[in-house]
C-alpha cells in the first residue's frame, strides 16, 4: 500500500532550493508509488522570490496541488474551534492537516514544525521533521 506523501511549506521550500535530502526523500517517494502532494495554500506560503517562477512550476507539476473546497475549509475550521486555535497563523497548518486526514494511508507529512501540525493531524497521521 503506497500511501500518501504531505509535504508542508518548508518541504516544498527545500524541493524549491534543491534541496538534496528532501529531492532524494520525494524522489523515492514518487518510486514506490506514494502519492506526494501539498496544498494550494501551501504553494502561497512557500512562495519565495528567489526562486526563479519555472522552477516553481516545475516541481509543481511533479506533485499534486490540493484544492481548498468549502468542504475542506470547513473540515479545518472545525481542527481550529477543536484546538481553541484561531487566526492566519494556524489557518494554512489546519488545511495542510485536514487534507492529510483526507489522504490515502498511510500518510506522512513532512514539516519542519511537528508540534504545531501534530495535535491538528491527529493519530492515524505519521509527522516527519524536516
Amino acid at each position: 500500500m503506497p500511501g500518501t506523501l504531505v509535504l508542508d511549506s518548508e518541504g516544498l521550500s527545500r524541493l524549491y532550493r534543491k534541496d538534496r535530502g528532501a529531492t532524494a526523500l520525494v524522489a523515492a517517494a514518487a518510486e514506490e508509488g506514494v502519492r506526494v502532494v501539498t496544498t494550494v495554500m501551501t504553494t502561497l506560503e512557500a512562495d519565495d522570490e528567489r526562486v526563479h517562477p519555472a522552477r516553481v512550476r516545475w516541481v509543481l507539476s511533479r506533485i499534486d496541488v490540493l484544492d481548498v473546497t468549502r468542504a475542506l475549509a470547513a473540515e479545518a475550521a472545525a481542527l481550529l474551534r477543536d484546538h481553541r486555535l484561531r487566526g492566519h497563523k494556524y489557518a494554512i497548518d489546519a488545511v495542510l492537516a485536514a487534507s492529510a486526514r483526507r489522504a490515502a494511508r498511510p500518510v506522512t507529512v513532512l514539516t519542519s514544525d511537528p508540534g504545531d501540525l501534530a495535535p491538528l493531524c491527529g493519530d492515524g497521521v505519521e509527522i516527519a521533521k524536516i
